[in-house]
């Protein structure tokens, strides 16, 4: 079993944007972070959960837990309607982000995936681990 924890930042938004993600396999962690320089709080969320499931060595159990409800409800709810809809909304839109929810399908594909919300910023000790990372991401943008 791998546990994962994601988070995106966003400074402005859109605006510099970063994302931190934490895998745990018994005693082993691994840190992960990155950002971009004009992104939304979305996409850097997502990109949380791409880079950490593109880290994964082999198919894999996972617990992985976002404070995004956005992330949550669309892998979990969401994105079978906008695949049957050829990635368009109830409303006929196109899909925003669809490039990652793609990306996030393809990737999930591989794994069983037990996807958990946490709130944001209420003490949860692994998710103010990513959000430090997220922010670490957007911080080394201006180095």
């Amino acid at each position: 079993m791998i546990e994962i924890y994601t988070d995106g930042a966003c400074r402005g938004n859109p605006g510099p944007g970063g994302w931190g993600a934490l895998l745990r396999s018994g005693d082993h962690e691994k840190e992960l972070w990155g950002g971009a320089a004009d992104t939304t709080n979305n996409r850097m969320e997502m990109t949380a959960v791409i880079e950490s499931l593109k880290a994964l060595k082999r198919p894999s159990e996972v617990i992985l837990t976002t404070d995004s409800q956005y992330v949550r409800k669309g892998i979990t709810e969401w994105i079978s309607g906008w695949k049957r809809k050829n990635w368009k909304t109830a409303a006929g839109k196109p899909v925003k982000n669809a490039d990652l929810w793609r990306e996030i399908d393809k990737l999930a594909a591989g794994h069983k995936i037990d996807w958990r919300w946490v709130k944001g910023h209420s003490g949860h000790a692994e998710n103010e681990r990513v959000d430090d990372l997220a922010n670490r991401g957007i911080d080394e943008l201006a180095k």
